[in-house]
């Protein structure tokens, strides 16, 4: 039997599965994690604890599973949340704890500086992105002023995929789609690190190997096999970042598929023709050569359902309180009795990018109770998604499929209110384990298990999530893009 072996990072959790050749599932495992906020706009994991500690008990309890053997499993793959920032030194000793994507905002100064020294054009026309929260560079620049002993003693700059990959092969490798997030240090033209446009700031050769996700990195060593119980020898994956592993698991495969991931953000991949350039939306190459992927993400999704459970339903069994705050938020009616919450709760990525945004409730009467604040809270977030969806039709790249996958599916009034306020029917497959089953794919396919069109086989298309008319959204989601508009100066004087 041909087993793969997928393993995916998570902000707050790690899932893991082994996968037959049919597509099947034959054993899943998932280890909780926190996400560490040392400072108000600062995001961390801990690297050997949170993402290699993570995957040794994972796959420890993958290959305990009945009938799954070391030997059976053909290939490796990891993916893990993206882009972050770990400096490692030349033992690959991590030196910090690893700056988590989009959500991490340290580096607002160095951004501005950046954009201001090289020019915002010439930023997008080489890199494909504006310089935002979820851009690299900044954050190794931000790096070199704030932290110089950790920089002078830094070997390489890996993103948390890369630490995974490194650690079973001892490789230091980057697939592309994950490097083009390295702005201003990668030029989606050559397809190559770049120092053109910041030089001075890091030597190219602190950066890890280009790959494409499929390429094989390597293989276990000795001592990782010694770690994680896997055998030596198995072929080990590139790997790439969660959401694009996410996209995968769906059958985002073609022109048009877009992929929206219900996780710690929202987040959304379209493929395109052709390479969209709009400093709103984020580009990079997709995971195969000659391919093109057009994203966004909000800052704060799960996180802030996460937050809004843990400050306002204590009194909850902790296994239990989502399904309870989702049956309050279902007998609130929709537009939550004219509540409408900003879900800018760590600044905002796509499409504003301001990372000084605030979130906040508006229109609160002393009628309102938990139920409302909640469905306020995914509201919220739908909203938030629908200005993404109007940015890309602005762009002229409207979805033809949207393929919705992550925890949140399973949250009817959300995922409801995400296809009312977009306009979209959102089609939810067979099997929502998420990037670890699209990791499990991808190492199949790496090594001529699977073609890319038996994905479609592997996770078929279960249901429909179909957009209704509802006069409240039409109300209010012109008042929430002016809620914003009309609070910026106020958020940005708070600091």
């Amino acid at each position: 039997m041909t087993l793969t072996l997928g393993i995916d990072i998570g902000t707050f959790e790690s899932k893991g599965v082994v996968v037959d050749e049919a597509g099947r599932v034959v054993a899943e495992a998932r280890q909780p994690h926190e996400m560490l906020v040392p400072r108000p706009g600062w995001a961390e994991h801990r690297p050997e604890e949170d993402w290699w500690g993570d995957f040794v008990r994972i796959t420890r309890q993958l290959l305990a599973a009945p009938g799954v053997r070391a030997e059976d499993i053909a290939a490796v793959a990891a993916s893990a949340i993206g882009p972050c920032m770990l400096p490692v030194d030349a033992e690959g000793r991590p030196l910090m704890n690893g700056v988590l994507y989009g959500v991490d905002t340290r580096a607002s100064a160095e951004i501005a500086e950046l954009t201001a020294r090289i020019g915002a054009e010439t930023i997008l026309e080489t890199c494909g992105n504006a310089l935002t929260s979820q851009s690299v560079g900044p954050k190794i620049l931000w790096l070199s002023r704030n932290c110089p002993e950790i920089f002078a003693n830094c070997a390489k700059i890996l993103t948390s995929t890369s630490y995974l990959t490194w650690k079973l092969t001892g490789e230091y490798v980057i697939d592309h789609y994950t490097a083009a997030n390295f702005s201003p240090f990668y030029d989606v033209g050559r397809l190559d690190w770049t120092d053109d446009l910041a030089p001075g700031i890091v030597p190219r050769d602190r950066l890890p190997r280009l790959m494409w996700s499929t390429g094989i990195a390597g293989r276990v060593t000795a001592a990782a096999a010694a770690e994680t119980g896997l055998a030596e020898g198995t072929p080990v994956t590139c790997g790439t970042i969660d959401a694009a592993a996410e996209a995968v698991s769906v059958g985002v495969r073609a022109p048009g598929d877009m992929m929206v991931m219900y996780g710690s953000t929202i987040f959304m991949i379209m493929l395109t023709e052709a390479r969209l350039r709009d400093a709103r939306l984020f580009y990079a190459p997709w995971l195969f050569p000659g391919e093109h992927a057009s994203m966004a993400g909000l800052a704060t999704s799960g996180t802030l359902t996460h937050w809004f459970r843990d400050r306002f339903a204590r009194e909850l069994p902790r296994e239990s309180a989502f399904a309870a705050l989702a049956a309050e938020a279902e007998a609130s009616p929709k537009g939550a009795k004219g509540l409408l919450c900003l879900p800018y709760f760590s600044g905002e990525r796509t499409p504003i990018h301001d990372p000084l945004a605030k979130g906040a409730f508006f229109g609160l009467n002393l009628t309102h109770d938990r139920g409302d604040l909640y469905r306020a809270v995914l509201e919220g977030i739908a909203m938030g998604t629908a200005h993404v969806a109007d940015t890309w039709r602005e762009a002229g790249a409207a979805p033809a499929r949207v393929l919705a996958v992550g925890g949140g599916t399973r949250n009817a009034v959300w995922m409801q209110a995400t296809s009312d306020l977009t306009g979209l029917t959102q089609i939810v497959s067979r099997t929502t384990v998420g990037a670890s089953y699209g990791d499990a794919f991808l190492a199949a396919l790496a090594v001529g298990a699977v073609a890319r069109e038996d994905i479609a086989r592997w996770n078929p298309p279960e249901r429909e999530v179909r957009p209704e008319r509802v006069a409240a959204y039409e109300r209010q989601y012109p008042l929430f893009r002016r809620l914003y508009a009309a609070t910026r100066e106020i958020a940005h004087a708070l600091g």
